[in-house]
């Protein structure tokens, strides 16, 4: 069988595939960060299209740490009710429902990515250092209080995960954002004991994990992603995520491999699988399962992927915005028709039974 629809497990969660929904923002959640209706609409139909994760887009963990006044959020018990709808709708049709723990530091308190306006009228923005991202306004630079605020509050928000239902919980330190910004030297220029060299400056990152870890059950799988490199020059690096990812073992369940988004002069070589080297490097240098992403978007594309060693679970994004039952037709294309089930209101649209109107039977109810 295509090593694309092989069963994978992480702790208490059984993938039936290796397909997974990649986080992508929705920027439709109210000011209150509850899950709406669009959540479970856009969530439930990539699990009935048969992936075998589904996770939600990144819910702040402190309003102050959302992108914009639309962000999800799972900073408050309020939140609970949404996401216990959402895991457990992605759960009843097989698959492993998830979520992202996130802060937006310094790239927070913005419109919607599709509004026009420069900025809206919003919150304080924190981050390692007062460093502005390009064409944001000047964060303020976190003090100790800060961080242990933003540390106690992930750890909170990945507790309400676990109740909430989510099987495996991953903590955002990639595309720019707050933990991200401590990682790099680009935009961590603290002396003390969060910046400096790599301890300083991975301490927040593997210090949350830590917590979260001995905080979450046993059967919760805690994940990470981290981009793997900036792209710029002097900035946070492949084998620096390599060396905090081995770091990480014994304590994350899977790293999440993507990159840049912390620095406007990125160079990114954009093309096919341009990220897998990256979550190549990482599975085979730090000993940890892998989620690989990156312009994926053809089921021999994936296969080749798993079939090579670069990861062990294939994430996408845009493909399954264009195409919610792309694992289904990727079944079809690699002959892996019996690997799970469609489910029985789509039959018809797969040749599963024949239509029986000559026989005077009646077709199976719309």
């Amino acid at each position: 069988m295509s090593p694309l629809f092989q069963p994978w497990r992480l702790r208490g969660a059984t993938f039936r595939n290796r397909i997974g929904v990649s986080p992508m923002c929705q920027y439709c959640a109210g000011e209150d960060g509850r899950p709406t209706d669009w959540h479970l609409a856009h969530l439930l139909s990539r699990a009935v299209g048969g992936a075998g994760m589904v996770m939600t887009e990144a819910a702040a963990v402190t309003p102050e740490g959302r992108i914009s006044p639309h962000d999800l959020g799972i900073w408050d018990d309020s939140q609970l009710e949404g996401h216990r709808r959402l895991a457990a709708s992605i759960a009843a049709v097989g698959a492993v429902p998830a979520t992202q723990l996130a802060h937006s530091g310094r790239k927070g308190s913005r419109a919607p990515a599709w509004d026009t306006a420069p900025a809206t009228p919003g919150w304080e923005a924190l981050a390692p250092s007062a460093e502005a991202f390009q064409g944001y306004d000047t964060p303020r630079a976190m003090t100790e209080a800060d961080i242990e605020a933003a540390l106690a509050a992930t750890v909170a928000a990945g507790v309400r995960a676990a109740r909430a239902g989510y099987a495996l919980v991953e903590l955002h330190a990639a595309h720019g954002y707050l933990l991200h910004q401590f990682l790099s030297p680009l935009s961590n220029r603290r002396n003390d004991a969060w910046g400096g060299g790599f301890d300083g400056r991975t301490r927040i990152v593997r210090e949350a994990m830590g917590r979260l870890r001995a905080a979450l059950p046993e059967e919760v799988a805690l994940g990470i992603r981290l981009s793997h490199t900036d792209w710029v020059e002097g900035g946070w690096t492949t084998e620096e995520t390599v060396e905090l990812c081995r770091r990480l073992r014994g304590v994350a369940d899977v790293a999440d491999i993507t990159s840049g988004g912390l620095d406007a002069r990125q160079q990114i070589p954009v093309g096919p699988g341009y990220q897998l080297p990256g979550a190549a490097a990482v599975r085979a240098g730090a000993g940890l399962p892998v989620m690989g992403v990156g312009l994926i978007t053809e089921p021999r594309q994936a296969e080749a992927a798993l079939e090579a060693g670069q990861c062990d679970m294939v994430l996408l994004a845009r493909a399954l915005l264009r195409e919610p039952h792309w694992p289904l037709r990727a079944a079809q294309e690699l002959g892996a028709q019996d690997a799970f089930a469609i489910p029985p209101q789509y039959e018809r649209g797969w040749g599963r039974f024949p239509l029986r109107r000559e026989t005077g039977a009646p077709l199976p109810a719309l």
